[in-house]
């Protein structure tokens, strides 16, 4: 194996060795494609991993600083990487990446900003600032799986940020109890202020009306997402359609779980079983259409 290949192996193996709920460069992709997505998520693992490994509420500001001087170094190896220089196998890969294609080095730029934001940023006011941290979180990400596969038309590519801001969404939801230990509340403040639910409330672990009829309204908001970004399923090619409608099942499945049990994710993590995977491949793969969700 050349130098490259070793570099694009380290990215497989760092992609395989985490959890997610939905697939991330799997076998459903072509070979040829699956290392570039690859290469795109081990530097987004890791550097999410800066942001958050080890993290403890009350962290100093020392501590903070160290986290951000690090997710700068990697940004500066990001820029390396895009003209072409490149040691780390992450950056080996992923400048072969951008060699290959042309992706916007911005996109992975603006998933480090929602990374600083996790260091620094543990609230936020309106749903609107919570979009924002989803505009740079989770948006990039299905933009780049589209220029991967050679998807540039605008359109297509905010049908795409609609589903990946819901898949953020649902995994704020399902992930509220582990937030909350990192002294991180992704539920805008507004909203728990306009259902009487305080922050004492979802540390204190109470699920009571007033929550869940706040929780309610934010899936309500979420569902309407994964619907309006619906019509990208049929709008890309045979290649990418089956892990796209794979993906859209895996994330509504997961919002009604998490719905089901009455929100009370304090107990339980709603998350997909492997049987669930593999009845949702089923649905994924039989020729009818996706029908909207409904929350």
């Amino acid at each position: 194996m050349s130098a490259i290949d070793d570099a694009y192996a380290y990215c497989g193996k760092i992609t395989k060795g985490h959890y997610e709920n939905f697939p991330v460069g799997s076998f459903l992709l072509p070979k040829e494609k699956r290392r570039h997505i690859w290469a795109i998520y081990a530097f987004a693992r890791t550097a999410d991993d800066f942001a958050d490994e080890g993290r403890m509420p009350g962290d100093s500001d020392e501590e903070l600083q160290k986290r951000i001087a690090l997710l700068d170094g990697w940004e500066f190896k990001l820029v390396q990487a895009s003209r072409g220089e490149a040691h780390d196998p992450a950056f080996v890969a992923l400048a072969q990446t951008f060699k290959e294609l042309d992706i916007p080095v911005q996109l992975l730029k603006d998933l480090l900003t929602a990374y600083r934001m996790d260091v620094l940023q543990g609230r936020y006011k309106t749903w609107e600032d919570v979009l924002f941290y989803c505009k740079h979180s989770a948006n990039p990400v299905g933009r780049l799986v589209l220029h991967v596969f050679g998807y540039k038309d605008e359109a297509i590519h905010q049908l795409s940020d609609k589903i990946c801001t819901a898949l953020q969404l649902t995994n704020f939801w399902q992930d509220l109890n582990i937030d909350l230990a990192k002294d991180r509340i992704y539920i805008p403040q507004v909203d728990m202020q306009k259902f009487k639910v305080t922050e004492g409330d979802l540390h204190a672990k109470i699920v009571n009306r007033p929550y869940q009829m706040l929780m309610k309204y934010l899936a309500g908001r979420t569902a309407a997402l994964f619907n309006d970004g619906l019509p990208l399923l049929t709008r890309v090619g045979k290649d990418l359609r089956l892990e796209m409608r794979l993906t859209w099942l895996g994330g509504t499945t997961v919002l009604k779980k998490t719905e089901k049990v009455g929100f009370d994710v304090y107990r339980k993590r709603p998350a997909l079983s492997k049987l669930d995977f593999a009845l949702l491949l089923a649905r994924a793969m039989a020729p009818v259409p996706i029908r909207s969700i409904h929350a």
